[in-house]
């Protein structure tokens, strides 16, 4: 064997080392800091938290978000990202309960988390075995993040039925894509910061399950 072959097994080993553990330590976060927002979430529901204004929970989201992406590289980002899931299951407990509330809650809470893990875990796993680059499809992400912040910020003042919906299929599509492409980067090499991917597969699991929600709500014909 050449001293070349020697050295491009000896780099495809080292490589594949460190996607195994970038994969290990974000689905090890991303499991802590789910726990971590149920514990918040059942706190706000057992407390009877007022629901969070959404003026209050946007600008509290953005800055935990910059705030986590900023200290990334750093232990600081591990605070970052409980500070931020923690905040998002805590805003998560009022709707919850309002939710719980209604005849059949229970059974619609079940269904989107059973709906929403399902998902993750399909997309995780065809990521995964395929191992294919889903780059591409960041022009898609960056057009449909543009039309859902303009559509969101539309429906804060409209308060359209039907657009509601659009957002929350909407925002089930780029949150799927966003697992996808979180994923494939990670066993393509492409992302080595656990913290940054556990942002972005939590945030995505977050709306996949909000979304699945009203949806279930709408077609339910339980408003």
């Amino acid at each position: 064997m050449s001293q070349y072959q020697i050295e491009s097994t000896s780099h495809r080993h080292e490589s594949a080392l460190a996607v195994n553990k970038v994969l290990k330590n974000t689905y090890l976060l991303l499991g802590l800091t789910l726990a971590f927002s149920a514990l918040t979430a059942a706190f706000a529901m057992a407390s009877n938290a007022a629901p969070v204004n959404i003026w209050v929970m946007l600008i509290g989201f953005y800055g935990l978000l910059f705030l986590t992406h900023k200290m990334a590289n750093s232990a600081w980002g591990l605070l970052g990202v409980f500070a931020l899931t923690g905040f998002m299951g805590y805003t998560l407990g009022p709707i919850l309960s309002m939710y719980m509330a209604t005849a059949n809650g229970s059974q619609l809470v079940m269904t989107a988390l059973g709906g929403t893990a399902f998902i993750f875990f399909g997309l995780s796993g065809y990521a995964l075995v395929s191992r294919k680059d889903f780059s591409f499809l960041s022009g898609f992400m960056m057009a449909g993040f543009l039309v859902i912040v303009a559509a969101f910020v539309a429906n804060i003042f409209l308060q359209i039925p039907a657009l509601q919906l659009a957002l929350s299929a909407a925002f089930m599509l780029f949150s799927s894509a966003a697992i996808l492409m979180q994923t494939g980067a990670i066993v393509n090499g492409g992302e080595r910061n656990y913290i940054l991917a556990t942002v972005t597969l939590y945030v995505s699991l977050y709306n996949i399950f909000i979304s699945l929600l009203n949806l279930l709500t709408a077609f339910g014909g339980d408003d």
